[in-house]
């Protein structure tokens, strides 16, 4: 089976990652991950890859990886699948928006998800897996090689645990699911910074360090170049 095909996208203000990911090279149908901003810009990409937007996935609701959401949904059609407990903010999203960053348009999310679910979304098995820690209600979405990891984990850090419903045990017991669940050698594709795998994070990450003291070596034994 061909590794799936995932473009990033780095938006808005605060250089949030949005991804379009598809089956292969070839396939017409896709589902966006995390549209921050930029919605024309996110659309025209679409269009410029042949695809039909097939849905609309959230791994959490802070401002910067929803504010393309409205218009993306309204333009394609595309349902919406946004974390359970978040729900709220998406639909009200100006009343949790620091000052300085939006207008941003509110919407209604189609589904929701909390963990546990499995998405058949344009020919892609999706794996929902809660990872809370960052915010209340956060999802992974994990496809066959791949984790679309929002801001749990990123190259060299992890997401911040400062901002309301953040909690750092929470997030490093998150962290561990994934690496306990998936591959060393699984690219992990967040919602800021550079694309990496869950070895090499796990070898060199000093957010980890204690993760690298429960976690046998032999999970972190090969990490591949990411591309």
């Amino acid at each position: 089976m061909s590794a799936p095909d995932v473009r990033a996208f780095t938006v808005g203000p605060v250089q949030e990652n949005s991804y379009i990911v598809r089956a292969s090279p070839e396939a017409t149908r896709a589902v966006i991950i995390d549209p921050g901003d930029e919605a024309e810009r996110l659309l025209a990409a679409a269009e410029a890859l042949g695809v039909e937007l097939e849905a609309i996935l959230l791994t959490h609701c802070h401002f910067d990886h929803i504010g393309a959401v409205a218009p993306v949904a309204r333009a394609t059609g595309a349902p919406v699948y946004c974390p359970q407990i978040e729900r709220p903010i998406l639909a009200d999203v100006m009343s949790w928006v620091p000052p300085g960053f939006g207008p941003f348009e509110s919407h209604e999310a189609e589904h929701t998800v909390a963990g546990g679910e499995r998405l058949s979304l344009a020919g892609l098995d999706f794996e929902v897996m809660f990872t809370p820690g960052h915010s209340p209600g956060h999802v992974t979405y994990a496809i066959p090689g791949a984790l679309l990891s929002g801001d749990v984990l990123f190259q060299g850090s992890v997401g911040r645990v400062d901002l309301p419903g953040g909690d750092w045990g929470t997030l490093e017991s998150s962290i561990e699911g994934l690496i306990r669940a998936h591959p060393p050698e699984t690219v992990v594709y967040p919602g800021h910074m550079g694309i990496t795998t869950l070895a090499r994070e796990l070898q060199s990450n000093p957010f980890l360090a204690e993760l690298r003291d429960r976690i046998p070596p032999a999970a972190a034994v090969r990490s591949p170049t990411a591309s």
